[in-house]
């Protein structure tokens, strides 16, 4: 006994697969919505009109032979196949691809879709709105919550009317009808309530990626100098790390910056430079430990240890060892628009900070002392300890 869950594409019989048509044809029971066995109206075998997963997956079970269930568009896309393969794991099952909504709208569209984002407001909640304010390309199922119509209006009247937006309905039927046109545009338009939708967005904002909440206690110690978790925050907020960021921690210590921008920057690189051996097989515990596989251990010290390095969009100086003006000067050689962050827990490393600053040009400068103190427990009380002050310096390059 086999189960085959089927994609067969739009509906309409030519978005069948040649694999699905032959499977189809070999079982003896076809499962699936109604409209779609309507589509094999000369099949010999059992037909079940089916929709519900444990009703299907009692059917399966209670036919000996092999099964199909049918399923709209792909098994993989927004599919009921997800639900059976959780109720049918006693069953041997087979999934045969189709075409999905996707695939064909965006052919037709002449649009790659490799780069979309992906949203279903199909009987699920999603800020549409807020998935192409922040996309250069977002593909929408859309439902009775959320229509095409309506989707067209919440985008005017976000001031996002001029996004290029193409409706697609009743895709690959003789009635199949692609409207395209800007958002403003197309308020007004009358759409079925099942469609799909293709925004393109000329200038997505760049949403910044929260900063990581990596703790003091989460990382693996020594007697290495550390970069605490206060400092830590604000000094990746303050390179503005995005997630396919590639990143310089310049003096990287017990690597906790390193670690804390590798998880903002997960989809990017981190490359963390330090020349004690002591505190690199720290940098590597805590890469370990915290399963941050884009986080790069470079032994060497700045700047010849930057030579190799790619280009960075930040980089932070943890420590410079008298060569951070060098330092300066190789990050934006490579990248003239690099944002740079450094620590400074001396009023000799502050003024060299603000000089490098100053003398290579750098923009929106901003300087920030902070005093933290935390709690320790002394008995029945818990006592403020006070922590050296810190400043932090930022500054972004000229493109």
């Amino acid at each position: 006994m086999t189960c085959y869950l089927i994609g067969i594409g739009m509906g309409n019989p030519e978005t069948l697969t040649l694999g699905a048509a032959r499977r189809i044809e070999a079982c003896g029971q076809l499962i699936g919505a109604r409209r779609m066995l309507e589509a094999f109206p000369d099949h010999p075998g059992k037909k079940l009109a089916l929709i519900r997963a444990e009703e299907i997956a009692a059917a399966v079970r209670a036919f000996d032979g092999d099964s199909a269930v049918l399923l709209s568009g792909d098994p993989g896309f927004y599919s009921g196949a997800a639900r059976l393969y959780g109720l049918l794991e006693d069953v041997t099952v087979e999934t045969i691809p189709g075409i999905s909504s996707l695939n064909y709208f965006c052919a037709k569209l002449h649009i790659s879709w490799q780069d979309a984002r992906l949203v279903s407001v199909h009987g699920r909640e999603a800020n549409a709105v807020g998935e192409i304010q922040s996309h250069a390309k977002t593909f929408l199922l859309t439902g009775r919550t959320c229509t095409a119509a309506d989707l067209c209006t919440q985008l005017t009247e976000a001031g996002l009317g001029q996004v290029r937006v193409h409706v697609g309905q009743r895709l690959s039927y003789p009635q199949e009808r692609i409207v395209s046109g800007t958002a403003e545009e197309l308020t007004g338009e009358q759409f079925d309530d099942l469609t799909v939708v293709l925004a393109e967005n000329p200038a997505p904002i760049g949403w910044q990626a929260g900063v990581p909440c990596l703790w003091d206690d989460q990382l693996i110690r020594g007697k290495t100098p550390m970069t605490k978790e206060n400092i830590r925050l604000l000094a990746v907020a303050r390179m503005a790390v995005r997630p396919d960021s590639v990143v310089w921690d310049v003096g990287a210590g017990t690597g906790s910056v390193s670690a804390a921008c590798a998880m903002a920057a997960w989809q990017g690189q981190v490359w963390a430079v330090e020349k004690e051996v002591e505190a690199l097989d720290l940098i590597r515990q805590n890469r370990e430990a915290l399963g941050l596989w884009n986080l790069r251990v470079v032994e060497g010290e700045a700047p010849a240890a930057l030579a190799d390095l790619p280009k960075p969009e930040c980089v932070f100086i943890g420590g410079s060892s008298g060569s951070m003006a060098n330092i300066f000067r190789v990050a934006l050689e490579k990248n003239p628009a690099a944002r740079i962050c450094l620590t400074a827990v001396s009023l000799e490393s502050l003024t060299d900070g603000l000089d490098c600053m100053k003398r290579f040009g750098l923009t929106n400068v901003d300087v920030t002392q902070i005093s933290a103190a935390q709690a320790r427990n002394q008995g029945w009380y818990h006592m403020m300890m006070g922590q050296n002050p810190v400043w932090i310096l930022s500054g972004e390059g000229r493109p």
